[in-house]
């Protein structure tokens, strides 16, 4: 796949875009944040997850005022994400901030934007053009009729441009929509337009089924032609779920490789084993691995080894007999109930 070439940026020590930064995964605190404490628990653990950079809502003041307490101790780069008022803006920038996301029109006036792009300036903070299908400008439903892929970019443009003439170029933009398909054609048409960095989603995508569906395809669709900088699966749910369905979309595509892939045959009249819940307990016993190690969880004894054979290691098994097997070779067999404590003990000696 190449990469469109775009602007760099840095955010707190991410480096975004350039052609050659890789595909940051981003996700959204769903705290409280004027909870720093509660706010600060849910980072580190997102972190953990794999999460590079954190979004957090600054619905009030008092949040705004809490952000300085949560990036002194925060582990990851942080986005406070502003709505209507651009005093919350010039707060959360005084409280250090790594970056802001604005939505186009909803700051208000010129003259506070112009205040918000000179305090922006001073501490050179990036800032992310959000354009939501969801929430565009009245002037663009009434010349568009919808929020259709036209009337995004448009609104996209509008603001990047306003920034520009104010001599600021520190930019990202994101076009989404809960549509996959206006928001696949939005980010393509504004792609091959400028060169900004693009933060990719599909906003409300959903409950995580749904939601992870909607996301691989449109994610998958615009991370294959190039396009995407930063990027953020958004379900409703546990957020370290995002992150870890973005981590697989990215590995899925071979762009970049966390932790376990898990790949498991989808079973037939052939097998002998319960694969279902073998595979689940794989993953379930994986899945705080840090090391990029592919597992097959195979139903068929004579066939799985061979058709896993790219996958670092194996396992199947047949009438209380498991096998333990390495790049289509088999290893060793012990019985069935022991399989997955043999398959760690190969996993915690293997170096990569």
């Amino acid at each position: 796949m190449k990469k469109r070439k775009t602007r760099a940026i840095n955010l707190g020590g991410v480096g975004i875009g350039g052609g050659r930064n890789p595909v940051s995964v981003q996700s959204m605190t769903k705290t409280d944040t004027r909870d720093a404490a509660a706010t600060l628990r849910q980072i580190r653990a997102l972190r953990k997850a794999g999460c590079e950079i954190i979004r957090i809502a600054v619905p009030d003041m008092d949040a705004a005022r809490a952000l300085g307490a949560i990036k002194k101790s925060s582990p990851l780069p942080v986005i406070a994400d502003i709505h209507f008022d651009w005093r919350l803006a010039l707060e959360a920038l005084r409280q250090g901030v790594d970056g802001l996301r604005i939505n186009p029109g909803n700051i208000g006036a010129s003259w506070k934007l112009r205040e918000l792009v000179q305090a922006l300036k001073e501490r050179e903070v990036p800032v992310r053009v959000g354009v939501n299908a969801g929430s565009l400008e009245k002037k663009l439903l009434e010349k568009y009729g919808h929020p259709c892929p036209d009337a995004m970019v448009e609104s996209a443009l509008n603001e990047t441009e306003l920034l520009e003439k104010l001599g600021f170029g520190l930019i990202k933009v994101s076009l989404k929509a809960s549509n996959v398909p206006a928001t696949i054609e939005a980010y393509r048409l504004f792609a091959r337009r400028t060169d900004y960095p693009l933060h990719i989603g599909i906003s409300e995508a959903g409950p995580p089924e749904v939601g992870t569906v909607k996301s691989a395809v449109g994610l998958g669709i615009l991370l294959s032609e190039g396009i995407g900088d930063t990027m953020r699966v958004s379900l409703t749910g546990d957020p370290r779920e995002e992150v870890r369905v973005a981590w697989q979309i990215l590995g899925s595509l071979g762009l970049r490789r966390r932790g376990p892939e898990i790949i498991s045959c989808p079973t037939c009249g052939r097998t002998s084993i319960n694969i279902q819940k073998l595979a689940k307990n794989a993953e379930k016993i994986l899945r705080g691995l840090d090391k990029p190690v592919k597992v097959a969880v195979m139903g068929c004894a004579v066939n799985g080894p061979g058709e896993a054979r790219e996958a670092d290691f194996g396992i199947t098994g047949s009438k209380g007999i498991g096998i333990l097997f390495r790049k289509g070779k088999v290893l060793r067999t012990v019985a069935e109930e022991r399989l997955l404590e043999e398959l760690m003990k190969e996993i915690d000696k293997w170096k990569p």
